[in-house]
C-alpha cells in the first residue's frame, strides 16, 4: 500500500448545470485547449451544452472525438490523434468515454476532466481505467481525475436503471470491505483503516436520502466519488472491490448477456454478505427494497446456469486476491437464496 502523497481531484463540482459551465472550470484552470472524448450515440442536448460552455469561454476544442469502445486499442488510437498543443482531455458520458478519456490522459501524461453522465458506478473517479486488451478486460492504473463535474440535471434524467445500477455498485463496498478485514485475518494483508473507513461511510452516507430526486443523486454522486478517493489511499481496489467484483468480473468473461456492472456487483453483494455474516446482509437488502432496485433486475433476469459458472470460476479471476469465495463453494448457498428468499423472486431465469 501507498505511504506516500495521494492524488485527488483537484476540482469537485457535483451541482445542477455543471457541465453548462465546463468551459469556465478548464478556463480558470488555464488548461486550454482541451480535447474532448464522449459516449457514442450521446444525447444530442448534452454534446450541444459541453460545447456550448466551451464557446462561452472562447474554447475551440483541439480534438472531438467518439469513443466506441471500451479497450486499450481504442485509448491508443484516439490518443495519437490528440494535438500537441493540448493541455488537457475530457471525458463526457458512460463508463466506456470515461474509462477510455482516462487512460489516454495517462499515456499524454495530461490532466483529465471526469464528467459523467449518469451515476451507475464509481468508476468516473476511480485511480484506474477497465479496458479490454486484446479482448481480455484489465483494472489499468491512471490516477485519478483532475476534475470531476456531475451535472445533476443530466444524471436524473439518466435511465433509472443506470441510478439502480450506481447503487448495487455502492453497496458493494460494504461486502468489500469484509473481505479485505478477512484477508487481513487469514493471510496478514495489510489493511488501510482510512481508506476502509471512508468506503464504508460513503454507503451510510447515500442511505441518508436513498431516492433519485436531486439530493440523493448529490449524495450518491459523492459516495462513488469518494470510493475512487478510498482505492487511491489504499493504492489498490481492496476499498470497492472484494468477491462480488469478481463475480461480475466472471459473469463478463464467462456469460453471453453481459449486464450493468452495478447490477451484477450488487446481487452479488447481496447473496456474498450472506455469507459474510453481520448485518450487512439486511442492510443492503433493505436499501434495494427502498430503491426499487430489484425492479431493474427482473426486467432482464440474470441466467442461474451462467451464474453458477461465474460463481465456480470467480476466484481465480483475480491471483492472489483472498475473499470470503477463497474460503467455500458458494455455489450450492447462493443456489438455495435464489430459490427460497422473496427479494430474489423473478430475479433469476
Amino acid at each position: 500500500m501507498k505511504n506516500a502523497q495521494i492524488n485527488v481531484p483537484r476540482l469537485v463540482r457535483i451541482k445542477a448545470g455543471a457541465l453548462q459551465r465546463l468551459g469556465l472550470y478548464l478556463a480558470r484552470s488555464r488548461l486550454t485547449p482541451a480535447a474532448l472524448f464522449h459516449s457514442e450515440g450521446m444525447l444530442p442536448s448534452i454534446l450541444d451544452a459541453v460545447r456550448q460552455s466551451l464557446r462561452d469561454q472562447r474554447i475551440t476544442p483541439a480534438l472531438l472525438c467518439e469513443v466506441q469502445e471500451a479497450s486499450v486499442e481504442e485509448a491508443v488510437r484516439l490518443r495519437s490523434a490528440v494535438p500537441s498543443s493540448c493541455k488537457a482531455l475530457i471525458g463526457v458520458g458512460g463508463g466506456k468515454a470515461l474509462d477510455v478519456a482516462k487512460y489516454a490522459a495517462s499515456l499524454a501524461g495530461m490532466p483529465y476532466f471526469a464528467a459523467p453522465t449518469s451515476v451507475s458506478n464509481d468508476g468516473f473517479c476511480s485511480p484506474q481505467a477497465s479496458l479490454t486488451l486484446e479482448g481480455k478486460r484489465q483494472a489499468i492504473p491512471t490516477g485519478p481525475p483532475e476534475a470531476v463535474v456531475v451535472d445533476l440535471t443530466v444524471c436524473q434524467r439518466a435511465p433509472l436503471p443506470l441510478w439502480h445500477s450506481g447503487v448495487g455498485d455502492l453497496c458493494s463496498k460494504f461486502t468489500a470491505v469484509s473481505d479485505w478485514k478477512l484477508a487481513f485475518y487469514r493471510r496478514g494483508d495489510p489493511v488501510n483503516d482510512l481508506a476502509a473507513l471512508i468506503s464504508d461511510a460513503s454507503v451510510f452516507q447515500f442511505m441518508a436520502n436513498p431516492v433519485s430526486d436531486e439530493e440523493g443523486i448529490r449524495l450518491l454522486a459523492t459516495a462513488l466519488m469518494l470510493n475512487g478517493v478510498a482505492m487511491e489511499i489504499a493504492g489498490s481496489s481492496r476499498p470497492s472491490s472484494g468477491s462480488e467484483h469478481l463475480i461480475s468480473h466472471a459473469l463478463d468473461m464467462t456469460g453471453a448477456r453481459p449486464r450493468l456492472h452495478g447490477l451484477q456487483t450488487g446481487t452479488a453483494a447481496y447473496l456474498v454478505s450472506s455469507l459474510q455474516g453481520g448485518s450487512h446482509h439486511r442492510k443492503i437488502g433493505e436499501l434495494f427494497a427502498r430503491t426499487g432496485f430489484w425492479d431493474s433486475v427482473r426486467k432482464q433476469p440474470f441466467s442461474k446456469e451462467e451464474w453458477r459458472i461465474a460463481v465456480e470460476r470467480a476466484p481465480s479471476v483475480k491471483e492472489d486476491f483472498y475473499t470470503i469465495l477463497s474460503e467455500r463453494d458458494a455455489w450450492p448457498e447462493f443456489a438455495r437464496m435464489i430459490a427460497r428468499d422473496p427479494a430474489l423472486i423473478g430475479c433469476f431465469d
